[in-house]
């Protein structure tokens, strides 16, 4: 570790923390074994066990928050806030980030091999739930030796399942960070999934997920649904900074080709996208948030009113996908449960994609809250 921000070289580890004989069972009532957990961790653990941060990540990030990997170009996703001298300071915060249960990058998913035959699960791998992330992230934490989290912090879909785990399990977590989240997406947010999967199912190399057994990828579904996301995942104010109707440079004359700069970004985001995610990973994760709605749930809040967490709710006001309205239903809910609740609605350009990046504002507003969660300690 460094002393200007940066953490320098990372390790990415797998742990197994459910085996055949001892299976981690859903909440559907499913049970699912071998299950394997990629994760990453940054900073030094207390003595006391009283300075962990879990990191819970968006829909198509990974455990490399921060740092570098050997031979890598780019730092981790959220490198900008993690990091000696950062927000989250890693010389006094010990931080942890777990692929998901689900995901492509070093855990169990849809696109390991299932034990049972042989073969890539594909669709037979189990639908999931909210609540199976979170079983699998307090197995981390019982294999790591930290019983209670200083915070729980995560944007998007990781905003998600740190609502989750503090409802379900709020004697686990001391303050919880909801960033740019959601606890029920709306008819417009199930649409832009919907489509995006079905680009990706109806893509003529889906194989009914088993693409990997013909040595194929359904590349064309899976770049549209990254490029869909895209558009939905920025401002029309900073689509009109960043591009306007400035031509792409290589347009020899209108056609239906790439004519526009604005086309040539989401190509781009496309393609790279297809060398880093699977497309059945896509699929299982994007349906757990549309089934998402915690405060449904009979009793939702009894266990936070009894063991009450300080949570801070963060949304930005050109977000359109999850917009401040799903921050403030959020608030109101824990407010109702009698919870200690800061709300911050933070002006940006940058749409949803701004939880990712350097705003000034957003990134004062935790570092002060960071520092109050370190005064107060675990209480």
């Amino acid at each position: 570790m460094t002393d200007n921000g940066a953490l320098g070289l990372v390790e990415t580890h797998t742990v197994r923390l459910f085996t055949a004989a001892d299976p981690l069972v859903l909440a559907s009532g499913s049970t699912l074994g071998p299950v394997d957990v990629a994760y990453e961790t940054y900073g030094t653990l207390s003595a006391d066990r009283d300075n962990a941060v879990f990191i819970c990540h968006a829909l198509t990030g990974d455990a490399h928050a921060a740092g570098f990997h050997p031979g890598a170009k780019r730092p981790g996703w959220w490198d900008n806030l993690i990091g000696p001298g950062k927000p989250l300071d890693t010389n006094r915060f010990f931080v942890v980030c777990a692929n998901l249960l689900g995901g492509c990058q070093g855990s169990t998913g849809p696109s390991t091999l299932d034990p049972a035959t042989g073969r890539v699960y594909g669709l037979d791998f189990p639908l999931l739930d909210m609540a199976d992330f979170v079983t699998v992230h307090r197995a981390l934490l019982d294999h790591l030796g930290i019983e209670r989290l200083l915070i729980a912090l995560g944007g998007s879909l990781g905003g998600m399942q740190v609502l989750e785990w503090s409802l379900r399990h709020p004697e686990q977590i001391a303050n919880a960070a909801i960033i740019a989240a959601s606890s029920r997406l709306n008819a417009q947010n199930i649409a832009f999934s919907a489509v995006a999967r079905r680009a990706i199912m109806d893509d003529p190399d889906f194989n009914d997920g088993r693409y990997s057994e013909s040595g194929v990828l359904p590349r064309l579904g899976l770049r549209t649904a990254r490029m869909m996301a895209h558009i939905t995942y920025l401002s029309e104010d900073a689509f009109s900074e960043k591009f306007g109707r400035t031509p792409h440079p290589e347009r020899d004359k209108p056609g239906f080709g790439i004519d526009f700069a604005v086309e040539s970004y989401l190509d781009h985001q496309g393609k790279v996208f297809i060398e880093r995610f699977d497309a059945l990973s896509y699929l299982y994760l994007s349906r757990v948030m549309d089934y998402f709605d915690p405060f449904s749930r009979p009793n939702a809040t009894d266990a936070v009113t009894a063991e009450p967490v300080n949570f801070l709710v963060m949304s930005f006001d050109t977000d359109w996908r999850f917009s401040a309205e799903h921050s403030r239903r959020i608030v109101k809910h824990l407010e109702n449960a009698g919870q200690p609740v800061s709300y911050r609605n933070i002006p940006s350009p940058w749409g949803h994609d701004s939880f990712l990046l350097p705003v000034q504002r957003y990134h004062d507003t935790l570092r002060a809250w960071f520092e109050r969660t370190l005064r107060e300690g675990l209480r």
